[in-house]
């Protein structure tokens, strides 16, 4: 190999080694949204790799974190675009106090649950809280 070949040869492993170190080169390149779930107790539950699909709602990923063994049980109340959780692990929501609200990537929701769709990478954060 040729002086000028070897340089060549090194830095295109260098490139290549800080693409995979940055990311650029993930090892598993499925879409994906985050979803947390937090019971305003200082309890959370977090699910870090919900597989993401064209059309994929808030609603969608509550109910792909249900599938997992150790998910969650919700109750909803309405369909599609209408729909409300009314009670995530038997936590229900409180006319007089705290409700189920969700945010994604840190903005509080315009929409119901079942008309907000994500985008891969979204995070979704499922809070007991009350209503601001």
């Amino acid at each position: 190999m040729r002086p000028g070949q070897q340089f060549r040869t090194l830095l295109m492993a260098l490139l290549l080694w800080q693409a995979w170190q940055s990311g650029l080169l993930a090892a598993d390149p499925r879409p994906a949204v985050s979803l947390v779930v937090d019971y305003g107790d200082g309890v959370e539950l977090r699910f870090r790799e919900l597989p993401h699909r064209a059309g994929m709602t808030a609603l969608d990923a509550l109910t792909a974190a249900g599938k997992y063994p150790r998910g969650i049980k919700f109750v909803q109340r309405g369909r599609g675009a209408t729909a409300m959780i009314t009670e995530i692990d038997g936590l229900k929501n409180d006319p007089s106090g705290k409700s189920w609200l969700f945010s994604v990537n840190g903005k509080s929701a315009e929409v119901g649950s079942g008309a907000y769709e994500l985008k891969a990478g979204d995070a979704v954060l499922w809070e007991f809280k009350p209503y601001e």
